[in-house]
C-alpha cells in the first residue's frame, strides 16, 4: 500500500504527516526546527515513519512546505504554505471559505474557492508582531506558560489596552503595566485583543467567505480564538492539533500528484 508524506518546516517547529490512499492520517509528528531545516525535516519524517510502522520506500511521494521547504532534498516537490494550509483546512472542514493561520513568525489569511483552491490571500511575514513568537515573549514576561494564556485571558475582568503589537514596544508596555500592578489576566486579554485587531485588518482585506478555520500554533490559544469569533460573528473551526494542518495539506497534495502521474 502506498503512503504519502507532507512536511511543514516552520521557523519554530517542523511537522510531518503521513496519509494513506484514502487520506486517513497514519502518523503526525511535531518537533522543534532548531538551527537546521534539513535535519529537522529528516528527523520529523523518520519519527512519522516509526509512528506509522512504515519504511521510506513505502512513501510514494513527499511534498515539503513552510519557510524551509527548499531545504528538503528528499522531497519530490515544494509547495507554498498558503496552498497547503488551504488544502488541509478544506479537507478537515469542507465548508471552509476563510483560513486564518497564525504561526511562529508570521500570519496569513487565505480565501478559498471550490475544492479548497486558493483565490486570494494576504500575509504578514515582515516581523513577529502578533505571532506565536510574540506570545512566547509576552508569556515569559508575565511568568505564564503558553498553555496558560487562553484560560487566564478568559478569566480577565477587564481589558488593559496595549497600543502596539511590535514585540519590542509591547514588551516595554507589559513591563510598565506589571510595575503598576495591573492583573496579568487583564494584561493578557489586552495582548490578545491587540493580536486580534491586527489579524482582523487582514481578514477584512481578504473578506470572510463561508466557514472560518484557524490553523497554526496560536489556534491552541482559546483566548485569541474567542475574541476572533466575536469579530467574525461565527464559531471558528479549530482542529484538535492545528499545527499539523499545513503538513496534512502537503500530504494530500502529494497523494494528488502521485495519482496525476499515474
Amino acid at each position: 500500500m502506498s503512503l504519502f508524506a507532507g512536511i511543514d518546516i516552520g521557523s519554530l517547529s517542523t511537522e510531518a504527516v503521513i496519509i494513506d490512499q484514502q487520506a486517513a492520517m497514519v502518523a503526525a509528528v511535531i518537533l522543534p526546527t532548531e538551527a537546521h531545516s534539513t535535519k529537522a525535516a529528516e528527523t520529523a519524517l523518520e519519527a512519522a515513519l516509526e509512528q506509522a510502522g512504515a519504511r521510506r520506500p513505502e512513501l510514494a511521494r513527499i511534498v515539503a512546505t513552510g519557510y524551509g521547504r527548499v531545504s528538503v532534498p528528499f522531497a519530490h516537490k515544494a509547495v507554498t504554505e498558503i496552498t497547503c494550509h488551504g488544502a488541509g483546512a478544506h479537507h478537515l472542514f469542507p465548508g471552509t471559505g476563510t483560513v486564518i493561520d497564525i504561526g511562529g513568525q508570521d500570519s496569513k489569511v487565505i480565501r478559498l474557492g471550490p475544492g479548497g483552491k486558493v483565490v486570494d490571500f494576504t500575509m504578514n511575514d515582515k516581523c513577529a508582531a502578533g505571532t506565536g513568537r510574540f506570545l512566547e515573549v509576552m508569556a515569559a514576561k508575565l511568568g505564564a506558560g503558553l498553555d496558560e494564556l487562553g484560560p487566564l485571558s478568559r478569566a480577565a475582568r477587564r481589558e488593559v489596552a496595549i497600543s502596539s503589537v511590535c514585540t519590542v514596544f509591547a514588551e516595554s508596555e507589559v513591563v510598565s503595566l506589571v510595575a503598576r500592578n495591573e492583573p496579568r489576566e487583564d494584561i493578557i486579554r489586552g495582548l490578545h485583543r491587540a493580536i486580534v485587531n491586527r489579524v482582523w485588518s487582514m481578514v477584512r482585506a481578504v473578506g470572510v467567505e463561508g466557514q472560518v478555520t484557524m490553523t497554526g500554533g496560536v489556534a491552541k490559544n482559546s483566548g485569541v480564538v474567542e475574541l476572533l469569533e466575536e469579530k467574525v460573528g461565527q464559531p471558528i473551526n479549530v482542529y484538535r492539533e492545528p499545527q499539523i494542518v499545513g503538513a496534512l495539506g502537503a500530504a494530500l497534495l502529494a497523494r494528488d500528484q502521485a495519482r496525476a502521474l499515474g
